[in-house]
């Protein structure tokens, strides 16, 4: 073989990562990398990289024990580094480090039990955001979403956010999620409908916009867990929305966004059971004309 026929170990690698980096998964990763690294230079941000180093580690090497404990071939996990990450970027980088990668655990552990065929039903994050915050009361703040950062930075937020979208083919999704979201709050804040304590007003203005922004571009976007086609994503988006306003409006608390979109993901796999029923067995072959 000549030389310019032969691959270095390098350059092979190098066309792997040029592919990949042209996949949705690669634009979500990179998107995400860049939200972390800018969200670092908040108020203790240095603590929310080293959760997010911490957590993508964990995400890798959880991932890759099922894979080795199921007999299947070993790969890195962009998945579910994609899901440490975004677990890093919800959690206040003031909980314990312990914390985040059990969190990360438990997402991953949902991914691999709740699944419908090989695709998890739930979104794995929210799980584990769910029942971190559940379990061991921990603190959220969505600091990759630049609540505590100049205005620009939310700027960058919505530019980075839409590229993702467009790119997942899921902005139309991502369009009908925030309409309805911001829309019924809207309404409510103009009817003074809600908590006295926590108005729905107050979700118009930060941090509650940021994590909803987050939520929308990055958490609702993932392609396993939400429709492929649009006239079964409008409805996925409209109803995440419509859980997420009601609940802060009439419950409060930290977790109406993750509960409304995971409330989309369940509706997701009922409409998919609905439609075609898993098939667990070989299909009968058709006989032919002569019976044989």
């Amino acid at each position: 073989m000549s030389k310019q026929g032969k691959q270095t170990p390098i350059t092979s690698t190098w066309k792997s990562f040029r592919r990949f980096a042209k996949t949705p998964k690669g634009h979500v990763l990179g998107a995400l990398i860049v939200l972390t690294l800018i969200g670092g230079f908040f108020p203790a941000g240095h603590l929310g990289i080293l959760h997010a180093i911490a957590a993508g580690a964990t995400a890798i090497v959880f991932d890759a024990m099922v894979a080795w404990v199921l007999k299947r071939k070993v790969t890195f996990s962009t998945g579910g580094l994609i899901t440490g990450l975004i677990i890093a970027d919800v959690l206040s980088g003031l909980a314990p480090i312990a914390i985040v990668m059990l969190t990360t655990m438990v997402a991953l552990a949902s991914k691999h039990l709740l699944k419908r065929g090989r695709k998890p039903i739930f979104n794995p994050a929210a799980v584990g955001l769910l029942v971190s915050i559940g379990v061991f009361s921990t603190a959220e703040s969505w600091w990759a979403g630049m609540p505590l950062m100049p205005l620009w930075t939310l700027g960058l937020l919505l530019a980075v956010g839409v590229f993702v979208a467009i790119r997942v083919k899921k902005y139309l999704q991502v369009l009908a999620f925030l309409g309805t979201y911001f829309t019924l709050i809207l309404v409510m804040a103009l009817l003074h409908l809600g908590l006295p304590s926590a108005t729905p007003a107050d979700a118009l203005r930060s941090p509650f916009v940021n994590s909803a922004l987050f939520l929308g571009f990055f958490m609702l976007t993932d392609p396993p867990t939400t429709p492929g086609t649009l006239g079964q994503q409008i409805p996925f988006a409209a109803v995440s929305a419509a859980v997420a306003a009601v609940l802060f409006a009439t419950v409060g608390g930290l977790t109406y966004l993750l509960i409304g979109l995971l409330a989309g993901n369940g509706l997701t796999a009922l409409m998919a059971r609905s439609r075609k029923p898993i098939q667990t067995t070989r299909p009968v072959e058709r006989q032919t004309a002569s019976g044989v």
